[in-house]
């Protein structure tokens, strides 16, 4: 057996027998694993409100040989979303990033470019903010994972597109140019495709202290969640809630 202490993050639980809880977790050491908190529903003690979506924990578990199952110890809490009064908005907002993480992320498979951005938003959750840390993590996933398009040039005829307005098809790759648009194509506002750039160029703590309506860069936001359902082959509950 093979005890383990590492960073965490809870993505989703499950009831598992009895009193036990099967935990998804998205550790920065060894990717998602799952494991089983035994007595978890009967007992607070050991896991208290660590078990959470999004809960940022330090984890005790401890890997058995031919299970595929780790056993889960103890959690310390190191944030927690959940630790202000949570909102309508803001729940919608966490559940969509852990549902992403639990359909995107292999099992055993560390990425620690994805746990930085995953904790980064959920502080900038744990604050309060919604609208802009969901947009932030949305493109940045899809960039992450290989699948953001050149958002500054028309796939097309090879147009440079900055400054101007683009076109997207959730059927086909890429955007265009206006003149090179596919049926039923929707767009993305000049002012959102910079808001784009600045986000792939900046942190999002540094965007933080802008105002950042639900209104503003919707466009952009809903492209970016339906990139990431495209490449998913699944439609987001939580992106339907979130809209």
């Amino acid at each position: 057996m093979i005890q383990r202490v590492g960073e965490a993050i809870v993505l989703r639980t499950w009831p598992f027998q009895e009193a036990d809880l099967l935990v998804s977790l998205f550790t920065r050491e060894q990717g998602k694993v799952k494991g089983v908190a035994r007595h978890a529903m009967r007992s607070r003690r050991r896991f208290g409100g660590a078990l959470e979506p999004m809960t940022h924990v330090r984890a005790s578990y401890a890997e058995r040989p031919r299970q595929e199952l780790v056993r889960l110890d103890a959690f310390e809490v190191l944030s927690s979303p959940m630790s202000r009064p949570v909102d309508y908005e803001r729940l919608a907002a966490i559940e969509l990033v852990a549902e992403v993480l639990e359909a995107a992320m292999p099992e055993g498979a560390p990425e620690d470019a994805v746990f930085r951005l995953a904790i980064a938003v959920q502080q900038e959750l744990q604050v309060g903010r919604v609208w802009m840390p969901v947009t932030y993590f949305a493109l940045w996933m899809s960039r992450l994972l290989g699948w953001m398009p050149e958002l500054g040039r028309c796939v097309m005829c090879g147009r440079d597109l900055r400054g101007e307005t683009l076109w997207w098809s959730a059927a086909a790759d890429g955007v265009t140019c206006e003149e090179d648009r596919r049926g039923g194509s929707l767009t993305i506002s000049a002012e959102s495709s910079a808001a784009a750039a600045r986000m792939f160029r900046g942190t999002v703590r540094s965007l933080a202290e802008e105002e950042w309506p639900k209104a503003r860069a919707a466009d952009l936001r809903r492209f970016s969640l339906e990139l990431l359902e495209r490449n998913l082959e699944e439609r987001l509950a939580s992106a339907r809630t979130l809209r």
